[in-house]
């Protein structure tokens, strides 16, 4: 086996004397993918950075091979020092790389390479500094959230950039397709300790309830033998003679583990409070259109929503998803068309920028609205401690201000609030932003089981086809169309998935010009992109790749008693070969489309 390029062993830290890592280890080979996941707070980040070599552990060895390139991505970048997002990412690039590639990656990501660092929004500069981690294709990329503020078209491309790439690969994400489609090993961070599945995301969920599971096993069997020293203690005729020391002290160090016994972190607990029943038709929009200046976002666009109907709304970053939601809710008034909202609506509302929340507001106030320590929910009164319990909040932080929560919390604070208030009609812009894992799946089942009606907007692609039953996608110049399903399902009826809107890279001045004559085709002459080039160098090694894996495989189901002698390995091999094969076929008409373009291009 390979010497890993990345090693850590031993990884401990401390914050305010309570433990973050206990004994945390990390182990990285050439080209492995690997997904860090675990709850928010568990300390993924944290690890991530000790990797990096951006904080010092307060013991433990960190390893890195001599000439091994290593690239951070960090959930807050600072740009600082830079006269442009161009000049940000070349600085990245180390003597030899590609000068193109910095370019190529800030136009894939909406960027021009022309914006000032300091007039960024933050989503922007976290494009920014992806581009910078992956010019120089690294020998090891370690990627904090890369998902976080990108569209569903960036989130794709990003999936086949990373997929082309040679690096190794240390990724925290929530996004569970994301995680799914690029790792091929999991890193479990929980209680300070790593476990880790040398199997992808898809297999890690059913992988941590065994451990959990035989967790409570073993720890259940502790409590009963020390019930039973406790009771030879009192009442054992050689106790009553003269003490056993030895099993005095066993029976003490058994106490001492069963009280240390760190059990997994909480649940968030969700109940929804229940408004009245809404009408049969909760929104009906007839032919409306919106437009800001010269630019259409909404163009004659019909939909009726029924009670109980969960409605999802895709599209790229500007389409005006949120513009659409709020004309359909009757927060803003379209330009022409009509839309009519049902009787007795209850509206619960999640906003996307938590602007709910005032900064200096406790989360006491937050929940109650101030004035009460009671919120009702479902029908029942609870004090505001325990609700906050529900959503992983200690009672010590009733008066803690919204200023100082983290990301994820906050987005725990924003659900705690929109589900407390009476409801039958539950919106949501962009819900799943800074969740982690474990909440997202509870906040899938509560929308399963809400009595009422569901219009939410998401990127997350694993999200969509768990929770909606129907999406509505940006076509482009303000079009719109209703696909039935969820976000695979869109897919197979549209025969692609969302495009991007390009960034306009003309200076202010110019935008405002007519635009310019369109050159003749022989003026325009197409080139292969740095990716199509790319991948028309890499593909043929891919498929002799496969080709090697799809001869091993068949060499091994050849055998006639493997079936009966080992099933499940028979299972995986004809899973693999299928899977391998489908690769294959992927991997020559892709090659065999580029070579054809190239002849073509070079006449």
């Amino acid at each position: 086996m390979a010497p890993p390029l990345l090693l850590l062993q031993d990884i401990r830290l401390t914050f305010g004397g309570t433990p973050l890592l206990e004994g945390a280890e990390l182990s990285v080979s050439e080209g492995e993918r690997l997904c860090l996941v675990g709850r928010n707070g568990s300390g993924k980040s944290t690890l991530l950075k000790i990797a990096a070599g951006f904080v010092q552990a307060d013991s433990g060895t960190r390893f890195v091979q001599p000439g091994s390139t290593v690239r951070y991505l960090p959930q807050e970048p600072d740009l600082s020092g830079f006269g442009s997002t161009l000049a940000y990412v070349e600085a990245g690039l180390a003597p030899g790389d590609d000068t193109y590639r910095a370019a190529y990656l800030l136009e894939q990501l909406g960027l021009t390479g022309a914006e000032e660092p300091s007039n960024l929004s933050g989503g922007e500069a976290r494009r920014a500094a992806l581009a910078r981690a992956l010019a120089p294709e690294p020998d090891i990329l370690l990627l904090d959230e890369p998902t976080n503020h990108l569209d569903l078209p960036a989130i794709e491309w990003l999936e086949s950039e990373i997929r082309a790439m040679k690096s190794a690969l240390v990724l925290i994400s929530h996004d569970r397709r994301f995680l799914e489609n690029l790792s091929r090993a999991t890193v479990w961070l929980d209680r300070g300790v790593a476990r880790r599945l040398d199997r992808g995301f898809a297999a890690f969920e059913e992988w941590r309830d065994a451990v959990l599971e035989q967790e409570e096993v073993e720890h259940h069997k502790l409590a009963r033998r020390i019930a039973a020293e406790a009771d030879w203690m009192r009442y054992g005729v050689t106790a009553r003679r003269k003490r056993n020391m030895r099993r005095v002290r066993e029976l003490q160090d058994m106490r001492k583990a069963f009280r240390e016994h760190r059990r997994a972190a909480g649940s968030v607990t969700m109940t929804v409070t229940e408004g009245e029943t809404s009408g049969k038709l909760v929104v009906e929009a007839k032919n409306i259109g919106k437009r800001f200046g010269d630019r259409v976002i909404v163009d004659d666009f019909s939909i009726r929503i029924l009670r109980h109907d969960r409605i999802g709304i895709v599209g790229p970053n500007g389409a005006g998803k949120t513009t659409l939601l709020n004309m359909l809710t009757g927060d803003l008034a379209p330009d022409s068309g009509s839309v009519k909202l049902g009787a007795n609506l209850q509206m619960a509302f999640l906003d996307q920028r938590r602007a709910t929340l005032a900064p200096e507001t406790t989360l006491k106030d937050a929940l109650t609205g101030g004035g009460t320590d009671t919120v009702t929910v479902g029908g029942v009164v609870k004090h505001v401690a325990s609700y906050m319990k529900d959503f992983l909040f200690s009672p010590d932080q009733l008066n803690t201000p919204v200023s100082v929560l983290s990301g994820g919390e906050r987005g725990r604070l924003t659900l705690a609030r929109a589900l407390a208030l009476p409801s039958n009609f539950l919106v949501l812009d962009e819900p799943t932003n800074d969740l982690d894992l474990e909440t997202l799946d509870l906040l899938e089942e509560m929308i399963a089981d809400y009595p009422g009606t569901v219009i939410l907007v998401s990127h997350d692609r694993d999200f969509l086809d768990r929770t909606v039953n129907a999406v509505a996608v940006a076509e482009g110049n303000g079009r719109w169309q209703v696909y039935a399903g969820g976000y695979t399902d869109m897919l197979a009826q549209r025969g692609e998935g969302v495009t991007a809107r390009k960034a306009d890279s003309r200076p202010a001045a110019e935008k405002s010009k007519a635009p310019a004559p369109v050159a003749p085709e022989a003026e325009r002459k197409r080139k292969l992109t740095f990716k199509e080039k790319h991948a028309l160098d890499t593909l043929p090694e891919r498929i002799a790749a496969l080709e090697r894996d799809i001869a091993k495989l068949q060499a091994l189901l050849a055998d006639p008693e493997l079936y009966t002698r080992e099933p499940a390995k028979f299972e995986k091999a004809n899973t693999l070969l299928a899977r391998a094969e489908q690769e294959r076929a992927n991997c020559e008409e892709e090659w065999l489309r580029l070579e054809l373009l190239r002849e073509e291009l070079e006449g």
